[in-house]
């Protein structure tokens, strides 16, 4: 994505990534899953005053790896960027966490990392995939217990679509398995045939979460970035068997820069390819 740019900090077993996007950036979020870990997710409403986006968090550590997004406000507030106030810019950064704390042994990512994070994608180095950034410490195919959890990770893809240009960054860390487009299982449990389903109490913890951050060029509303966002969900429903449960914290955060003319409808139906396209990468490393 043109002027979106990607940066991680990956520590042993958990790590934050932060998307900065150019200034004036506009954007929306959908949260679906039913145990999310958020912040400034509210503001992002198409009824709520703010439309700009500074930048986004993504983050291991559960709510405790929310207090990483200090460290973003820090580094943008450096560099005078936010919402104008009489008191001086307040930078937006909306924040999602994914629980890996069991994967870590407690390790969280800090305001320190995640200020190293955006350092990084100020310098736009080169965005990878798999178990690096966010997705460091993630699984995924714990429905069947979590004893047959296997590695998830960071993906991601981007098409063009009538001139547009459309990116997806996912951190996969589901309960569920990732599957193709025909329902064969790319990774997920490795669980024997047969096993039940959710047979462990532990299933009943908030361990699991899928975040997605999907861009595009195009010129979009507040309102349309949130029919992006929804979009992406359904991305997520595509790749991920079973999606959205009430143990996942699923989020989707839909940013558009507004350089370009494109057809909210189109773009919604390529994000939903390139969401699939990410999840699955995360899994796969390419």
């Amino acid at each position: 994505m043109p002027g979106v740019r990607v940066g991680s900090w990956t520590g042993a077993a958990t790590g934050v990534t932060v998307v900065l996007p150019p200034e004036g950036t506009v954007g929306s979020v959908e949260v679906r899953g039913g145990a999310p870990a958020t912040r400034e997710t509210a503001l992002l409403d198409p009824t709520k005053l703010v439309a700009r986006v500074d930048a986004v968090v993504l983050t291991g550590g559960s709510a405790f790896g929310l207090a990483a997004a200090d460290g973003v406000m820090t580094f943008l507030a450096e560099r005078e960027l936010g919402f104008p106030t009489g008191g001086g810019p307040v930078p937006i950064v909306p924040a999602a966490a994914i629980f890996d704390l069991t994967v870590s042994g407690g390790e969280r990512p800090t305001a320190r990392e995640a200020y190293e994070a955006a350092a990084a994608a100020e310098r736009d180095e080169p965005v990878r995939n798999g178990r690096l950034g966010a997705g460091r410490g993630a699984t995924i195919g714990k429905w069947h217990g979590p004893e047959y959890a296997v590695a998830g990770g960071m993906g991601t893809a981007s098409a063009r679509e009538e001139g547009a240009i459309v990116g997806a960054l996912a951190v996969v860390n589901a309960v569920g398995d990732v599957v193709g487009d025909d329902g064969h299982v790319i990774a997920g449990s490795s669980a024997p045939p047969g096993s039940p389903l959710f047979p462990s109490p532990a299933l009943g913890t908030l361990e699991h979460t899928t975040l997605v951050v999907v861009a595009t060029d195009a010129a979009l509303t507040k309102t349309e970035c949130l029919l992006l966002a929804e979009s992406a969900h359904h991305g997520l429903a595509r790749t991920l068997s079973p999606s959205h449960t009430r143990f996942d914290g699923d989020a989707a955060f839909a940013l558009a820069t507004g350089t370009v003319v494109g057809d909210v409808d189109r773009i919604r139906i390529a994000a939903t390819a390139v969401v699939s396209a990410a999840v699955r990468a995360a899994v796969t490393g390419r």
